[in-house]
């Protein structure tokens, strides 16, 4: 693969109403520059895991509701104001385990992806799309789906996320069997991960990427790691990359497999203390991703300054587009353009 190719990650979410629209207005301009093509996550994924909360979970007999996103004018609202008014749940006195049903497709992601990628496929094939482009699904993994602010106990919490655990295993197996390895990359996105590690809690993110080990090596996996968007970004802003560079290593190592790429996002600073930790950054052969296209005026300052600690890197985003008014999407895709000029000057 040519550096061309290998130097603009697309985190996911973009908010258009169809695939082929994403496929279309992003991927035909800046396929050349991409590795892998999200599909935008489209319809209700725009929203990330709150999709997960009102279709899965707040649907399980075994789970209770016990707050949800306060209406707007008296329309309900499905998707959270800001984190103090997310969707909350308990599990049901008395149930130690749970199972979600219609294995492979019950958590949506399997059967959005199967369809996505057929559009996809054809875009390829008429052109529109580069033939090297692979399809790009990107899965909130366990602990960023299953939060532990959204439940009334940790035992609570424990609960689903085991059950989520292994529902998207099983959704896993479906997106491989229906989807050609050769043409596939499965980006687990980590935003909950990253604010533990900031607590000091690296070890405890670690167990749930061992399913990576289950993904074909003919297949791309990568990471994005988040500081999050929910209530504005950024949700938490870390002093330097500290925690970032740590955990990125720990989920490196326990892939089992090869990564190809880790996304690391990046406040809107230029300074030497935030940039530092880069230098112990173990990628392993994964190309690393920092998340810099944003306010681009000071764009270059912090490619300078990430160049002193980190010898080469492609660029992307802080996170995906999903909860901004589709009216910003050119700004969005011009500054993505924008930053291959850059970098490539």
């Amino acid at each position: 693969m040519s550096r061309l190719e290998n130097e603009l990650l697309l985190v996911g979410s973009i908010p258009l109403e169809t695939a082929r629209e994403v496929f279309e207005t992003f991927g035909r301009p800046l396929g050349a520059h991409l590795a892998s093509m999200p599909d935008g996550e489209v319809g209700f994924r725009r929203h990330w895991i709150s999709r997960v909360h009102f279709q899965v979970f707040a649907i399980h007999p075994d789970i209770e509701v016990i707050q949800q996103p306060r209406p707007d004018g008296g329309v309900e609202r499905l998707n959270p104001h800001d984190v103090s008014d997310s969707w909350r749940f308990r599990v049901k006195d008395g149930v130690t385990a749970i199972r979600f049903g219609e294995p492979g497709w019950r958590l949506g992601f399997a059967r959005d992806a199967v369809n996505s990628y057929e559009i996809f496929k054809s875009l390829k094939d008429q052109h529109v799309l580069p033939a090297h482009l692979r399809f790009q699904v990107s899965i909130p993994m366990v602990n960023s789906a299953a939060p532990l602010r959204v439940f009334a106990s940790a035992k609570d919490c424990e609960v689903v996320r085991a059950a989520y655990a292994e529902a998207l295993k099983l959704e896993l197996e479906k997106i491989l069997e229906h989807i050609p390895h050769g043409d596939l990359a499965i980006q687990w996105d980590c935003a909950s991960e990253l604010q533990e590690a900031y607590k000091g809690n690296v070890d405890s993110q670690i167990s749930q990427v061992r399913i990576s080990s289950e993904i074909p090596s003919e297949a791309a996996l990568g990471f994005h790691l988040c500081f999050g968007t929910l209530g504005g970004w950024p949700r938490f802003a870390p002093d330097d990359l500290g925690a970032a560079v740590k955990l990125a290593n720990a989920f490196i190592q326990a892939s089992g497999r090869k990564v190809e790429w880790m996304h690391i996002p990046v406040l809107d600073r230029s300074d030497d203390a935030f940039f530092a930790p880069l230098k112990d950054l173990r990628p392993q052969g994964a190309r690393v991703y920092l998340g810099m296209v944003h306010n681009m005026d000071r764009f270059n300052a912090r490619v300078a300054t990430a160049s002193k600690y980190l010898e080469d890197f492609g660029v992307g985003a802080f996170c995906g587009f999903g909860r901004m008014p589709p009216a910003e999407l050119p700004r969005v895709l011009a500054e993505h353009l924008q930053a291959t000029r850059l970098i490539s000057a």
